[in-house]
């Protein structure tokens, strides 16, 4: 089970999902992909098996995975403050792999029901949800 985390700016949100999901699922080959050096060496560091950067690397990871996780900014194009290509947008919407979007209100786009959501607690479902997809729990 390939499980593919992206994440733009600090690279803060991959880094926390990173570490969780390698701390619930141990076996899992988790592959980090950051739009930019800084997230993908801060979920380097959170213990991704693999890592890569860029535009080129999330379409051709996205075709890889079995499971996409990351903020839902990830499916938007021009979000992030603009670090999602709509190329990227584009290859993860269409990816065959599960895709696992956490609900951040961030960069214009309002996602109604997640102003309230804690980060932490977001992480743990997002987790929880990959934990079922790999068949633990």
């Amino acid at each position: 089970m390939t499980i593919l985390v992206i994440d733009a700016q600090g690279g803060g949100i991959g880094r926390q999902l990173v570490s969780s999901i390698k701390q619930a699922l141990p076996e899992v080959e988790i592959l980090a992909v950051g739009t930019n050096a800084a997230a993908t060496a801060a979920m380097l560091k959170a213990g991704a098996s693999s890592a890569a950067t860029g535009e080129n690397a999330v379409v051709v990871c996205s075709r890889k995975a079995d499971v996409i996780v990351g903020p839902i900014g990830i499916v938007i194009a021009d979000s992030m403050l603009g670090e999602i290509t709509p190329k990227m947008a584009l290859a993860v919407a269409q990816s065959n792999a599960r895709r696992i979007l956490i609900p951040f209100s961030h960069c214009d786009n309002i996602i109604a029901g997640a102003e309230k959501a804690n980060t932490t607690e977001l992480i743990q479902k997002a987790v929880a949800e990959v934990q079922k997809l790999c068949g633990a729990s």
